[in-house]
């Protein structure tokens, strides 16, 4: 039994609780007691909104890192694509198909360097005087015209010209800048496209039991759409570089290579490489003459209407269709923030983007359509 002395001391007074409020008490709620499902509840509204401001903070200060990891999965992407490609003609395990792949791409790389190497650098070296010469000599036509140009944004013009010509020239060089970046990329995209399975069904084990297979169906349906992608634009590329070279090259216009090479790689930045590369290309042309600097505009109207009324309807017609107002605002921001990756990733980031949100939209309206009554 329990000595009354240890018992705390009733209040006494005026104040002093009655013996049955004093008997109810511990069975009144405080201030600091709530029902499970209260604590359950507020407990899962504090966590949404703790995890959302951390993720914010997470992109803020991991969004280069982040960018790199979506470099390796675009990579990863273009050596599946030729892996798949390959099976259809060679009956061997996908480990070679990929080697395969790799090789090849190492093997033009190389040929690019030591067969093309001296000469395009020869060119690369006279392209930013003609560009200087023919921007100099447009700005003279135009005054000669009538139309004012002052001295102040004669200078600056010329000066972004031949920044962004530079910037253009030096490509090369800004990756091998980046080695670490490139090396990331490479190694994040070839262990990925080994084994894309294997990481697939990691994420997929980190979600819910119920949102696995909607995740993976969006998985598959973002992969297929990657590909086809990357596939549509190395195919532009090709054609628009060897097009141009070849076109160049027939009708004698100098430094065709290299234009034909900065042709094919800015095809890769969709609405911002082709008009870029066509005004080099245009200046470069009225260097050697009227008809020249005419047959280079034909030039780059055929090969856009090659690629904007063949090849791009074809890869649209399999993968996601981007608004290009869409796409121009976003190559903006992210060229804007992230410099030339974020410039390249763009395209595909929003296309990704756009089939989740889709994705996602369906299976919202799929849940709602069962659970309305009737």
């Amino acid at each position: 039994m329990t000595d009354e002395r240890d018992q705390p001391a009733a209040p006494r007074g005026k104040h002093a609780p009655s013996a049955r409020a004093q008997a109810a008490m511990p069975h009144r709620a405080g201030p600091t007691d709530f029902a499970p499902d209260e604590v359950r509840a507020e407990a899962r509204r504090a966590a949404i909104w703790i995890g959302m401001a951390t993720l914010v903070v997470a992109v803020v200060f991991m969004a280069q890192p982040l960018l790199v990891i979506f470099a390796g999965l675009v990579f990863a992407a273009m050596i599946d694509g030729g892996a798949r490609l390959l099976g259809r003609v060679l009956p061997i395990g996908r480990g070679w198909r990929v080697l395969l792949v790799l090789l090849g791409g190492a093997g033009f790389l190389v040929w690019t360097l030591w067969f093309a190497g001296s000469q395009l650098t020869a060119q690369a070296a006279q392209l930013p005087a003609t560009v200087e010469a023919q921007t100099l000599r447009l700005l003279a036509w135009l005054q000669a015209h009538h139309i004012k140009v002052a001295d102040a944004d004669l200078n600056g013009f010329v000066q972004q010209a031949l920044g962004g010509v530079g910037h253009v020239t030096r490509i090369m060089g800004g990756i091998l800048g980046g080695a670490t970046t490139l090396f990331l990329v490479l190694v994040l995209g070839i262990y990925i496209a080994a084994e894309p399975r294997l990481y697939q069904r990691g994420l997929a084990w980190m979600l819910p039991m119920d949102t696995r297979e909607h995740f993976q169906g969006t998985a598959r349906l973002m992969g297929r759409s990657l590909r086809m992608l990357m596939f549509g634009r190395l195919i532009g590329m090709s054609v628009e570089g060897v097009g141009t070279w070849l076109l160049l090259w027939a009708w004698g216009v100098p430094m065709s290579g290299l234009l034909g090479l900065l042709t094919g790689l800015l095809a890769f930045l969709p609405n911002i490489g082709a008009p870029l590369s066509g005004a080099i290309m245009v200046l470069v042309g009225f260097s050697g003459g009227t008809e020249m600097g005419l047959y280079c505009i034909g030039v780059y109207v055929a090969v856009q209407t090659i690629d904007g009324n063949v090849i791009v309807p074809m890869v649209a017609k399999k993968t996601v269709d981007l608004a290009p107002a869409l796409v121009l605002g976003a190559q903006l921001v992210m060229g804007a923030l992230f410099g030339i990756l974020g410039l390249a990733l763009a395209d595909p980031l929003v296309a990704m983007i756009k089939i989740w949100l889709e994705r996602r939209s369906d299976r919202i309206a799929r849940i709602a359509a069962q659970a309305a009554p009737g």
